[in-house]
């Protein structure tokens, strides 16, 4: 029987959010109502950090890193450079909590020289592959200072022969590690037109108690397959997962990712106040 472990505890509430990124800073400044902001851990340097970063700092704005290189779902054991690398940007911008991705992103060695995906590469449903996320997961938490949450992958594939749903693999890895979950809403609507999966049912299979934030992004559909784009704007459909999983549980912190095509202040404020609106709209049950 594996050991049931508790959801780490002692994430504060969030509130509203933004990626924060160089190209919108200025716009990001002038934003109301923005809580807190989340950061690639890989894009900023904890010495010399963006002085508009360092301004929303010093105003007493929580920033949160979000790595996208550990690959924990990879064979091979986390690197140690990697998670101290991660472990120092959080302790250099006070962050509440750290996030990464359930991917893998490189090859495992072998014969031939490792090869970088460059890209977040869906982990097998099966047993095995869960046993060493699991692991691996273990590894990274006791080298972060600070509770590490977790995200669901959008994907353009299924791999053969899996043997859990989505919400069934991210159950039992909350429930065998305490890990928390950050929820990407968009990467449920993706999964959705792509494989056919059901985002309500997943909501259903997971511990949302374990939710420490969720994502909301934008992107399009071309061909029968949605692309998970972060530069398009959040349609409706995507908000339409997001008002499933607050009519399950308030998460902490919800947040709007944009990764490119950026738009004016006004055009993220919109989308802000239309997630706003989702949030407050839903019934907790």
């Amino acid at each position: 029987m594996q050991e049931r472990v508790a959801p780490e505890r002692g994430v504060r509430e969030l509130g509203t959010g933004i990626g924060w990124r160089p190209e919108i800073a200025d716009e990001i400044a002038g934003l109301t109502g923005v809580d807190w902001v989340e950061v690639v851990a890989e894009n900023i340097c904890p010495g010399h950090l963006p002085d508009p970063l360092r301004r929303l700092l010093d105003a007493g704005t929580t920033v949160v890193p979000h790595g996208v290189s550990l690959g924990l779902g990879g064979a091979e054991r986390p690197d140690l450079a990697r998670l101290m690398a991660l472990a120092e940007r959080a302790e250099a911008l006070g962050a509440p909590l750290v996030s990464e991705h359930i991917a893998f992103v490189r090859s495992s060695g072998g014969p031939g020289p490792r090869l970088e995906a460059g890209h977040l590469l869906p982990v097998p449903r099966t047993r095995d592959a869960l046993d060493v996320l699991c692991a691996n997961v273990r590894i990274a938490q006791d080298a972060l200072p600070v509770p590490l949450a977790l995200e669901n992958i959008a994907a353009l594939m299924a791999w053969p022969d899996e043997e859990l749903t989505e919400g069934q693999f991210l159950a039992e890895l909350v429930e065998r590690t305490g890990v928390r979950l950050l929820v990407d809403v968009a990467n449920l609507h993706t999964n959705h037109v792509n494989r056919g999966e059901d985002p309500a049912r997943a909501l259903d299979e997971l511990p949302v108690e374990a939710i420490a934030y969720v994502h909301v992004a934008g992107g399009y559909e071309h061909d029968g397959l949605w692309h998970d784009s972060h530069a398009h704007p959040v349609t409706r459909p995507v908000l339409d997962v997001l008002a499933e999983l607050c009519a399950r549980v308030a998460p902490p912190g919800v947040m709007l990712e944009r990764d490119d095509h950026f738009p004016s202040g006004a055009a993220l404020a919109a989308e802000l106040d239309a997630i706003r609106a989702v949030v407050a709209g839903a019934r907790h049950v």
